[in-house]
Formats: structure tokens, C-alpha cells, sequence
């Protein structure tokens, strides 16, 4: 027999007038809120700090408008945490030749380091939030997903 809580959930699931977005924030809130209190803990980073590492450990280069776009972030909170970064020795910056107003970011090697050590925390709560998918679920709920998020960035164009 389910529990009232689940019994809730499936409830509010199936009859709000916007189930998907409704579940998708359930499920980001399902992995997001409980890893990033693990990573302020553990490393004393905030959520935009570490997806300013994640974003420059997958590119060369980077300026805080980018990591904004990529990320989905506000552009000043990035920019408070690129202060940071900078200041505890993540982050390298160098002007930008073509926008004076811009600074270049790479990540430092103790930068890579860092997010290398983090990524495993949201990688292992992704698993464990999406574990219930059989392999073939998996792959299609990712390709969905993907498809999903970037007709969204199109939206925000």
C-alpha cells in the first residue's frame, strides 16, 4: 500500500494543469537541493561558484555572460562568484580583446581539480533520483530532456 506521501505526490502529479513542468521541477529539486547543501558543506561553494566550474571545465574560455547563458544563472550572481573563484585561485582571467568590458575565464588546474571532485556528488544523486529508469528509459528520457532544454533556450532568444 502506498504511503500518504506518495499517494500526494502521484495526486498533484496527475492533476495539476502543468504536470511536466510540475515534475521536472520536483525531480530538479530532487537532486538539486540536496547536493549543493552537500557541496556548501563539504567544499564551501555556492550553486553558481561550482556551475562556473562545471561550465569552464568544458571549454577553454569563457566570459561570465556566457557562463549566464549557458547556465541559465543571473548574470550577477555569476559575477559575484567569478570574484570568488578568482580570489581563491580557481579561475584565471585575461581581457577580452574584442569587448574591453569582458574578461577572458579559464579554469586553473586547482579549478579542474575541485570539479572534478564535486561532479561526483550530483552524478551520484542523479543516479540515485533516476535509478528507478530501465536503461532504454534512461536513454530516452535523456535524449527528451535534451530536446526539451533547448527548445527552451530558444524561447528565451
Amino acid at each position: 500500500m502506498e504511503n500518504s506521501d506518495t499517494m500526494d505526490l502521484t495526486r498533484i502529479f496527475d492533476m495539476i494543469e502543468y504536470p511536466e513542468a510540475f515534475r521536472i521541477t520536483y525531480l530538479a529539486n530532487a537532486i538539486v537541493f540536496p547536493t549543493y547543501a552537500a557541496i556548501k558543506k563539504d567544499f564551501g561553494l555556492v550553486r553558481a561558484e561550482y556551475i562556473l566550474l562545471a561550465c569552464l571545465s568544458h571549454f577553454d574560455v569563457l566570459t561570465a555572460q556566457d557562463v549566464a547563458r549557458i547556465s541559465g544563472r543571473p548574470r550577477n550572481t555569476i559575477s559575484r562568484a567569478v570574484h570568488r573563484m578568482l580570489d581563491e585561485g580557481f579561475l584565471g582571467r585575461a581581457p577580452d580583446p574584442d569587448d574591453g568590458r569582458q574578461s577572458r575565464l579559464r579554469i586553473t588546474p586547482s579549478g579542474r581539480a575541485l570539479h572534478d571532485r564535486i561532479s561526483g556528488y550530483l552524478n551520484r544523486r542523479q543516479e540515485e533520483v533516476l535509478e528507478a529508469l530501465s536503461a532504454d528509459e534512461r536513454k530516452t528520457f535523456s535524449r527528451l530532456l535534451k530536446k526539451a532544454a533547448l527548445n527552451a533556450a530558444e524561447l528565451s532568444k
